[in-house]
Order: structure tokens, then sequence, then C-alpha cells
């Protein structure tokens, strides 16, 4: 019994080991087209091979979600997220001060902003792979639009950043071509992912009004924005 239940222990630390193996490649793979750079790329989410991280990973896994969301469903709170989000200063949740006081958003800096990008696509990618779903850019688009909608605490011009990088994405899933690897690649890095355009939407972002933001969400067309909306806004 003790036999066949280390058995299985070591079957799911392998595959958990294995997941985040392949949503570190995603992640090294997005940053790369995004131009950052190959350090940031590597030591993205390195403290998930903590004992702390792994080991309650392991006993939450399931492969098609994260272990710590279905920690947080059982227990209302994972130990191994406390760990995480103090040391990897890609989530917004990094960037919170002021607890005893309602906490204060802090607006993350550009290269963590598009690594959270990075991580959130690459955590798309790998657990759709894992559930035998197909990934979509429009499946990230609305899965931040829910948090937006519910209460989430990031600060505002992240918000704006985010919706605007993953609404222009979005257009790729009606595109009709074969989105392989290295079409994605070429189109992501021409168009849509480049550092170009991410440092314009990033600009734009802080310039944005409210109200604004509000209209260009509750539009129906969504045409790409292109680079150089910082300098049309600019010109205003």
């Amino acid at each position: 019994m003790k036999e066949h239940k280390f058995k299985d222990t070591l079957k799911i630390a392998y595959n958990h080991f294995k997941t985040i193996c392949i949503h570190k490649s995603w992640v090294s793979y997005y940053c790369k087209i995004a131009g950052l750079s190959r350090w940031q790329a590597f030591i993205h989410d390195l403290s998930k091979f903590s004992y702390i991280e792994f080991s309650e990973s392991i006993k939450y896994y399931s492969g098609n979600r994260s272990p710590i969301d279905n920690c947080k469903d059982i227990n209302g709170y994972s130990l191994a997220w406390q760990h995480h989000k103090g040391r990897n200063p890609h989530h917004y949740e990094y960037w919170m001060d002021n607890f005893d006081k309602g906490t204060t958003p802090i607006k993350m800096p550009y290269k963590y902003a598009v690594e959270m990008i990075c991580d959130s696509l690459a955590a798309g990618q790998t657990y759709a792979k894992n559930s035998g779903k197909k990934f979509t850019f429009t499946d990230e688009l609305n899965y931040f639009i829910n948090k937006f909608d519910n209460g989430c605490a990031m600060h505002p011009d992240n918000k704006k950043f985010i919706y605007l990088v993953l609404r222009n994405l979005k257009n790729i899933d009606n595109a009709p071509i074969v989105k392989d690897k290295r079409t994605l690649k070429y189109i992501l890095k021409d168009k849509y992912f480049n550092k170009n355009i991410l440092k314009d939407l990033y600009d734009y972002s802080s310039c944005l009004s409210d109200e604004d933001f509000l209209n260009i969400r509750n539009s129906v067309e969504h045409p790409p924005i292109e680079r150089g909306v910082t300098d049309v806004l600019r010109a205003r």
C-alpha cells in the first residue's frame, strides 16, 4: 500500500515538474518575441521548484489548472502562493502596499507587466494542451475581463495595458491561417507582440482616461491598435 502510494506521488511529482518545464518553455517563447531578456525568461517561476511550492503543488495537482487554485478552492488560501507572489514581480499581487488601509496597487514596471502577459499566455497554452482543448487569445482576454469585473486590485494602467494587448491578440484567432508555433511567432513579432507595439501600448495605457477606456471596452468593432497610437494621443 505504501509502495503504491509512493509510486503515485512520484508520478504526480514528475507530471508537475514536466508541466512547469513546458510552461517555462512557452514563457521563454513569448518573452523572446516581446524583446525581454533571456535572463528574465530563465529566472521566471524558479521558486516553483522550492520545497514549499513544489510539495503543495503535487498535493493539489490536477494537470488542467494551477494547483494553487485547487488549494485555494479547498482551503481558502495557499501557502505556496504566499511564497510565490512575494518572489516573482511578474505577478501584480507583488506590487501591493498599505494592506491595513484598503491596499494600494502600485503600477508594474514595463518589463514585468509584459512578463505577466507572457506568463498568462504560457499558462493558457500549457493547460489547454493538458486538457485537450484549443488555446485561443480570446479565452485569455475573457479571463482578464472576468478578473477586472470582479474586484481585481491591479493598478488601473496595468489593466488597460493588458486589455489592449490581448484585444489585439484576439484578432489572430479569426485569421484564416495555420497557427503552428513558427507561423504564430512570425505574426506576433511582425504586428502584435513586438517590443515597439508593446511599449507604445504601455505608454498609451498611462495616457488613456477611464472614460475613453470604457468606450473602447464597449465598442463593437475591435480593430488592431497599430504602432504609433501614443503619437496620435499626444497630438490631441
